[in-house]
């Protein structure tokens, strides 16, 4: 089973902030790592590490699906970024600078929705309560089905996150439109 890391996040604000991390920590800043940062800032939400190797095909930089792989991995190492398995696709990778997120995961039509940690504390700490154990949702979700999955009335209007496999990605909802794939 793939481990999540123990660091804690550390706190930057775009990709100054984040290279200048990497290199307060002693690392050279490659191009590999410009470009994978590059990345996980232009996306939406959590992606794969194919996902922002392919999306530099084309370009006059390519970088490897290795190189990405490794690079991903010190970042997390570093605190900067972190993996989450929202399902049965690949590890997707994200920015942690404002924060951790945990998820809840629609095992029917795909949506994720991101939370604040402080959201899911009651669910946490019932947990702890009646079983000892200190829950954790940001590796691993909170599977299920989400409400109108559930077949419930009326689902609340947010705007819906959902996965593709290499990403996630979010679609704003209007006055009861409901956005499935």
């Amino acid at each position: 089973m793939t481990g999540s890391p123990e660091r804690d996040p550390e706190a930057f604000e775009g990709i100054d902030g984040a290279l200048a991390l990497v290199r307060a920590s002693g690392h050279r800043v490659s191009t590999a790592c410009r470009v994978v940062l590059g990345a996980l800032f232009s996306a939406e939400g959590p992606v794969s590490a194919q996902f922002i190797a392919d999306g530099q095909r084309g370009r006059a930089l390519t970088v490897d699906l290795t190189s990405v792989y490794r690079n991903l991995e010190r970042l997390e190492e570093l605190g900067i970024v972190r993996h989450v398995h929202l399902g049965h696709g690949p590890g997707l990778y994200m920015l942690v600078g404002s924060g951790e997120k945990e998820f809840l995961a629609c095992e029917r039509c795909g949506q994720v929705t991101a939370l604040d940690p402080a959201q899911l504390e009651p669910v946490r700490s019932q947990i702890e309560k009646r079983f000892g154990y200190r829950a954790r949702f940001g590796h691993f979700p909170i599977i299920g089905l989400c409400a109108a999955c559930a077949g419930a009335d009326a689902a609340p209007e947010r705007d819906q996150q959902h996965s593709h496999g290499d990403y996630v990605h979010a679609h704003a909802r209007g006055s009861g439109e409901r956005h499935r794939h």
